[in-house]
Parts: C-alpha cells; structure tokens; sequence
C-alpha cells in the first residue's frame, strides 16, 4: 500500500512537472530548426540564432526591456523595501489597512492599470515613452517588493534593533547594519520578482510605452504575422537566463542556510 501510495504521488509530480515544462521544452527544440511545426520538421539548424543576432530591432527591444527592467527593479526593491519596514512598524489597524490599499495595485486588472498610466501620462503632457514604461514598472512592481519583504520582517525580531540601538548605534546604522542584513533573503526574492515580471509585462508596457517597444511589444508585433523561428531562438535565451539566475540565488540561499545552522551548532557547543 505504501509502495502504491509513493508511486501515485511521484505520478503526479512528474505530470504537473510535465504539464508545466512541456510547452518550454518543445519551444527550445523549435528555437534549434527553421521549421514551424512538427509535420515541417527541417532538421537540425542554427538559422534562427544566427537571424535572431543580425536583427537590429531584436535588441533594440531587448536593450530596453533589460534596462527598463533592472532599474524598475532596483528603484522599486529600494522603495519597497523601506515602504515595507514603514508599514511594519505601524499599529496593528493601520498596518491593516494600508496593507489592503497596497494589495489593490496587484488584484486589479493589467488592462485597467495600463489604461489609468495611458490617460495620466496625456493628461500631464509626458511624451517619453522610455520614462512612462519606466515609471509603469515601477509602480506596479512596488507591492510585490513589499509583500516579499514583509514575511521577513514578520520572522525578524524587533529586539535586533532595540539591541543595536541601546549598544549605541543610530537608527540609521541600526537599520542598515541589522535589520536590512536580517531580511535580505525577502529583499532579493523582491528584486528577482520585480526583474521577472517587468521583463514579461506585456499590457501595461502597450498603453504606458507611447510606441517605445520592449521584448514583450516586439514579439506581439511580430506574432500578429506569424511566429518566425528567431522568436523562438529569444524565447528560449530568456528562459535560460531567468532560469540560470533562479538557480544561482536558490543556491546561495542554501548555502546561507547551511552556514546559518554550523554557526549556530558552534554556537550551542560553547
């Protein structure tokens, strides 16, 4: 029984497991031929990576959606962060409530959001797309910094700070030598979210952008045409470089951890 009990619980990991990477693996494989379908298959080739590197418009959409998405995710993981220790040190009734009009950015439509940016920006007169797209991401990745980050002030303990204040530290040096080096796990995990989703937003970058494109605006103009095989070739590098960089971070975090309980065995054995 034990025995069948294991293997319907692997059986059903490995087809969520299946379900979910499936569709990335077939693209990669597509990303290394100049077919379109499987019933077309050309055989093994390079054309797409070789179109994909010639195509100027390629990585004028790609230098846009990488600058766009780093600075978007640093400004916002820097003001979500401190936003985040804010709303942390609130009462309990007004943490509440400014918690719930944080969360209202991340429950409401993208549809909505790109509309209300769209109407503000001509409202206001501000014709730089590259600075509407730019202020749009970081908006809406703000509360997703902040509700990484609260979990690990929620953990944290209030006394590292009493501690370092009573040991003479100034509130400032208190709050960047203890308690930003005590959650930066939520730190980074914010700033890796923010990254992701302003690489991948599609419909707030489409009202925002006032015609500047990022990856996500370049391949829907492409698509609407038919999928040509070098979009294929930039899915498949994108996947690559999300993935690489989650495993690294996942990794250090491991070690982290690891570090954390030998210190901490030192410690109990004194």
């Amino acid at each position: 029984m034990k025995k069948l009990s294991a293997f319907l619980k692997h059986s059903y990991l490995g087809l969520v497991l299946l379900f979910m990477y499936a569709p990335i693996f077939i693209l990669i494989l597509f990303s290394f031929t100049d077919s379109r379908t499987m019933s077309k298959w050309q055989g093994w080739s390079f054309g797409a990576y070789e179109k994909l590197f010639a195509e100027r418009a390629v990585w004028v959409a790609v230098q846009n959606s990488i600058t766009i998405a780093i600075i978007a995710a640093v400004v916002a993981t820097i003001m979500g962060t401190f936003a985040a220790i804010g709303i942390h040190s609130m009462k309990k009734r007004n943490r509440m409530l400014v918690e719930n009009v944080t969360q209202l950015p991340m429950v409401n439509p993208d549809l909505v959001t790109g509309i209300s940016f769209m109407l503000l920006f001509t409202a206001i007169g501000f014709t730089s797309g590259y600075l509407r797209m730019l202020i749009a991401h970081i908006t809406f990745n703000l509360p997703y910094v902040i509700f990484s980050v609260m979990p690990r002030l929620r953990q944290s303990s209030n006394r590292l700070y009493e501690a370092a204040m009573d040991l003479g530290c100034t509130p400032m040096i208190a709050l960047t030598k203890v308690v930003i080096p005590d959650i930066m796990p939520g730190i980074i995990s914010g700033f890796i979210l923010a990254f992701t989703l302003s690489i991948d937003d599609f419909v707030i970058s489409w009202f925002a952008a006032d015609g500047v494109p990022n990856i996500s605006i370049y391949v829907y103009s492409i698509a609407r045409r038919g999928i040509p095989s070098h979009i294929n070739a930039l899915s498949a590098l994108m996947f690559v470089v999300v993935a690489t960089l989650l495993v690294i971070v996942n990794l250090r975090s491991i070690k982290q951890e690891k570090e954390a309980e030998v210190q901490a065995r030192k410690l109990r054995s004194k």
